[in-house]
C-alpha cells in the first residue's frame, strides 16, 4: 500500500472508532438513537447505525491495515453499500406503505423538492442507483482484488 493509502485507512479508523462511542453515548446515554447524524459515508444516518457501523468500520479497519491490501478496503466498502443500499431500498418502499408515522412526509429533506408520499419513491430509486453503482464497483474491485492475489 501507498502511504497516503494507508494514512486515509488510518482516518477511517480513527473516525470508526469514535463514530462507535459518539453513537453509543448517544444512543445509551441521551436516548437518541433515531437522531440524525452527518455521517452518510459510513451507512450511519440515525446515531443507533453509528453504533454498530463505527464497530464495523474499525473491525475493517484493523484487518486492512493487517493484510496492507488498499483493494480489498475499496471492495468491502463497495460490498457494504450494495447490501446497505438495497436495505434503505427496502425501508423507503416499506415506509411507501406503513400506517406508522415515524417519518412524516413533510418532515423529510426532500419534501420542499417533491411533495406529499412522492418523498418515498425517490427515496427508493435514490437508492437503487446506489445499489447499481455499488454492484459495478463490487464486480470491479473483486476483479482487481483476486488480480493482484
Amino acid at each position: 500500500m501507498e502511504s497516503w493509502q494507508k494514512i486515509i485507512i488510518i482516518i477511517w479508523g480513527i473516525i470508526s472508532f469514535a463514530l462507535f462511542v459518539k453513537g453509543f453515548k448517544e444512543s445509551k446515554d441521551k436516548k437518541n438513537a433515531y437522531g440524525l447524524t452527518p455521517f452518510f459515508p459510513f451507512g450511519a444516518f440515525v446515531w443507533g447505525d453509528a453504533v454498530v457501523f463505527g464497530f464495523f468500520w474499525t473491525a475493517v479497519f484493523v484487518v486492512v491495515l493487517i493484510l496492507n491490501d488498499w483493494t480489498l478496503f475499496l471492495l468491502i466498502i463497495s460490498v457494504f453499500w450494495v447490501v446497505r443500499s438495497i436495505g434503505e431500498t427496502i425501508y423507503w418502499f416499506n415506509q411507501q406503505f406503513s400506517k406508522i408515522n415515524r417519518n412524516p412526509p413533510e418532515k423529510n429533506w426532500m419534501f420542499k423538492y417533491f411533495h406529499n408520499d412522492s418523498v418515498w419513491f425517490i427515496h427508493q430509486i435514490g437508492w437503487q442507483c446506489v445499489t447499481v453503482i455499488s454492484i459495478i464497483f463490487s464486480i470491479y474491485f473483486t476483479h482487481t482484488w483476486l488480480k493482484s492475489l
